[in-house]
């Protein structure tokens, strides 16, 4: 696999989406990429604000652009602004440095492609795509939560 089928992607919204209600989180934007960047599929829950797509579709962005999920991103640029300023201008704006946009990997460990979570806090985001992943049968990077996710007050 190269990149990320559209039955795949659906799996992985579905699934997102239903992780959030199972956990009572907020409502939940979920947008998958395919390798390339180009929007394979997106959902917006009843009540998602009107950002949320933009915000999702910025942390996959980011973690496929940069090659490392949008958590390791925060940690990286937290202190270094000016640099994370110019990616988000060198991306059109498309660039979020938090946690919630996670990287698919094929067989071969490959990027083929990436999901981006936004409506809750970034920890519960990130939970939720890894969980889309998952159920799509598909590796992700990370694998697992944060070991302290539970502490964002479930």
């Amino acid at each position: 696999m190269t990149s990320i089928s559209l039955e795949a992607a659906n799996t992985i919204v579905a699934t997102a989406m239903a992780e959030g209600r199972r956990h009572s989180f907020m409502p939940l934007t979920v947008a998958v990429l395919d390798a390339g960047g180009c929007l394979v599929a997106l959902q917006r829950e009843d009540g998602s604000g009107i950002l949320r797509p933009d915000i999702a579709i910025g942390k996959a962005w980011g973690a496929l652009g940069m090659g490392v999920p949008s958590r390791l991103l925060r940690d990286r640029l937290s202190d270094r602004p000016a640099f994370q300023a110019s990616l988000a201008a060198a991306s059109g704006g498309k660039f979020v440095a938090v946690p919630g946009g996670i990287l698919l990997l094929g067989a071969d460990e490959a990027v083929i492609g990436a999901v981006g979570v936004s409506g809750d806090t970034s920890d519960k985001d990130e939970v939720c795509a890894i969980a889309g992943a998952k159920a799509a049968g598909i590796a992700s990077w990370p694998a697992e939560p944060p070991e302290n996710w539970a502490g964002s007050k479930l």
